[in-house]
Formats: C-alpha cells, structure tokens, sequence
C-alpha cells in the first residue's frame, strides 16, 4: 500500500473513534477545525491504511468461505458456511465493526477536505475518499442488505436504510470520484479507472447490464490494461492486468491471506485454516494456466497458491484487475453478443472457445469461468447470490442469502433490526 509509516502513525491519532461500531465519531481526536491542507498526505495514508486493515483478514475472502470454495479439515463447505453464517461469528463481527470503523475516517477526510481549496492534492484525496466509501459501502450491502447510510459521522444510533437507497449512494458516490480522480499511474493508489471499474460491478451486481457492459469496454478499450499471465499477477511482478490492489505492505497491515491458506510443510509455512474444496481441485481444465498459481499441492496435501508469502509476509490484495470487465461485458451483453468476450479470456487464458446452447447454460458458463479466474479473490457468494443460483448450488435457505447483523450489534444499537431467520 503506501510507504510511510510516520504519517500512518499521525492519522491514527487523529483517527481514533469509540468501541461502539454505529456511534463512530472522533474520540480524544482533532477535530476537523484543526486540520490543515499540510495535514492531507499523513491523513490519506491513515484512510487507505483504515479500509485495508480494520475489516480484517477474512473480510477479502469471505465470498469464498461462503461461495462453496473453501472447506476445513474437519468438514465440507456446507459446514463451514453454516458455521459462518452465524450471529455470532466473530469474523461476522470483525467484518461490520471493522467496515463502519473504516468509514468513520472516510467520512472524516470528506469532511476535511470540503473545507480546503480545490488543489490537486485535495481533489485526489477527496476523490480517493469517496472511491472508498463506495467501495465500503458495496462491501456491506452485498453482505447484508439494508444498512444504515452514514454521511457525516454521528453519536445517533441509527437504522437500517433500504437497499435501493444504499446502491443509489454508491452510484453517487463513484460518479464524485469518477469526476475528480485521474487515469491511473500506479495500480496501487485509487484512480479513476479503479472508480469505473467498481462502478461496473456496482451496475452488474443491480441488474443494469446496458451501464455494466459500457464501463467494463470502456476500461477493455482504453488500452492501459491487458490480460496479463498469473505468475506476473499474484508474484508481485509489474503487470497490465491490475487495475487497483492495496499494496500491503508487511510493516503497516495486518492482512496476511496467505497465512490461511499454506501448510507447515510449505517453505513460508501456514496454518492451513481453508483448504480447497474437491470441486475446486477438479475444475481447472489440462492446459488451463491459471491451475499453476491458483493451486499447489505441499506435502500431499492442496492449497491456495495465490498468496505465496505465508507466515514470513503479506502479499497484495488485489480489488480489481481488467479480466473482471471482460467477464462483466461478456455477462452483461447476454449470450449472443457477450460470448466473444468470454471467449477472449479464455483462449488467453489456454482454453478452448465454447458457444453455450442456451441462456442459463451461458449463465453458468460465466460463473465458472469467474470462479476459475477469482478463486482465492472474494467473488463466490456475491456471484452466486446475485445471479439467484445460491440456493441450487450451495444448498443453502433463504435467510442465508444474507448474513447475519452480529448480536453484539443488535445488543449495542436498539435501532437495528436482524436479518431474518437469524
């Protein structure tokens, strides 16, 4: 992510805020009175470090922990969903209370930098900002539903707002930071290709294929990116593929995926807490050269193979990266005009063109191809719920299309309301 660890130290201070999730507000901080323009690149530093590290390690693969992907060595993936899917799970827990802690220092820098002149460092950062609440935003929302809105920072305990107001604030949200971010020069800082990019998933997720399909070609034409080889991708070697990852950095994060995923036998070692499911195992095609990097076998037993840093390190956490647009056209234009598309990445990818007989056949195809291609990258769950496949393929109820709001969070907040079935 961003290198200096000074500044992220200073916006900490600055930053603080109060134990309870839904009455986030600066706590023994500055308040914003008391900012300068000076204090704007140790405050950027602290907000990109905020949203990457307060929701948690789990929160980057809990689509797939709920998507089917991933089991534990005790059970099956049906297990470890109902398992998660849980009131008190404390990675639930860990997730909202680390999304909304994460946001009160979004919604903090918005604030600070209404009030500074419009130079190009306050209208990246401002930008960067709005990106982020987005992106938090799209985080709570395709996880529980109906959440509370929070615009400017509060000690009232509020509730829920409906989801068609929630995707409405995304969408404006991403439209401000569309407006003030510039073309990308580095993949790991928030630009306005990143903001086009989430705002492509955004419109998917919604239904509105005609808005999704034009994003994603607009990103696919403007000849920045390119389908790039996974060793290049997940090895941390400069690629064209990557559209925006947070960087990571072993000093400042808490974020080690890898950790998870690796055995003790592996020669950065892990605690082997996922492994994959046998489905997973199974559905890489002969010649398919995504299989390398996606899986390993360590001492006879499978892994995750796309975080290689295991205990010794992190590794970049990649939130966006322009196979996702070709897979968002290709669904969003509909069988008949999106297959090329679908087709493009997997002839680059080493496969086979297929021309699916139906629509729901297409359907399925995309799904398969976007677990191939985002295992390990928290896409399953969404996917699958999202496209009303969740229940057929998971064997899950309806309450569990949603996860639940932690009981904690019930208890502290009178305002909030459970999802159902919970």
């Amino acid at each position: 992510m961003i290198k200096y660890i000074s500044g992220i130290l200073f916006a900490m201070l600055i930053f603080t805020s109060c134990a309870d999730e839904l009455n986030l507000y600066p706590h023994a901080a500055i308040s914003p009175e008391g900012v300068t323009e000076k204090d704007l690149p140790a405050l950027r530093i602290g907000m990109y470090n905020s949203v990457q590290n307060d929701p948690g390690t789990r929160s980057f693969i809990m689509f797939d922990i709920l998507g089917g992907a991933l089991a534990t060595a005790s059970g099956n993936p049906k297990d470890l969903i109902n398992s998660t899917l849980s009131p008190l799970n404390s990675f639930i827990f860990e997730g909202w209370k680390g999304y909304f802690e994460a946001l009160n220092n979004v919604n903090n820098l918005i604030i600070n930098t209404d009030n500074f002149s419009h130079t190009a460092l306050r209208n990246k950062t401002k930008g960067e900002a709005h990106y982020f609440r987005a992106y938090i935003y799209f985080c709570l929302v395709t996880r529980w539903g109906d959440v509370p809105i929070i615009r400017r920072n509060s000690i009232a305990q509020v509730p829920r707002d409906p989801v068609e107001e929630v995707w409405k604030f995304i969408e404006d949200d991403l439209d401000i930071a569309i407006s003030l971010l510039e073309n990308s020069s580095d993949y790991y800082y928030v630009s306005k290709n990143a903001a086009t990019a989430l705002k492509a998933r955004v419109m998917l997720s919604q239904g509105k294929k005609t808005e999704a399909a034009t994003l994603a070609e607009s990103l696919i034409n403007l000849g920045t990116y390119k389908l790039d080889s996974f060793e290049k991708i997940f090895r941390k070697q400069q690629n064209t593929e990557i559209i925006f990852s947070f960087e990571n950095l072993m000093m400042e994060s808490s974020i080690n995926i890898s950790d998870l995923f690796y055995n003790y036998s592996h020669p950065n070692k892990g605690q082997r807490a996922y492994l994959p499911a046998p489905e997973v195992i199974s559905m890489y095609e002969n010649g398919d050269k995504r299989k390398a990097i996606s899986l390993d076998n360590v001492g006879g037993l499978d892994c995750i193979n796309k975080y290689p840093s295991g205990q010794t390190g992190t590794d970049p956490v990649i939130v966006s990266r322009i196979a996702e647009m070709y897979l968002v056209s290709a669904e969003a234009q509909g069988r008949i005009n999106g297959v090329n598309r679908l087709n493009e990445l997997r002839k680059f990818r080493g496969l086979d063109e297929i021309y699916p007989a139906t629509d729901n056949d297409y359907i399925n195809a995309i799904l398969l191809e976007r677990k191939k291609e985002f295992l390990g990258e928290n896409f399953m769950y969404h996917d699958l719920v999202r496209t009303g496949k969740a229940k057929e393929q998971l064997g899950i109820m309806d309450y569990q299309l949603l996860l639940p709001i932690p009981g904690k969070e019930l208890q502290v907040n009178k305002n909030l309301t459970p999802n159902p079935g919970y």
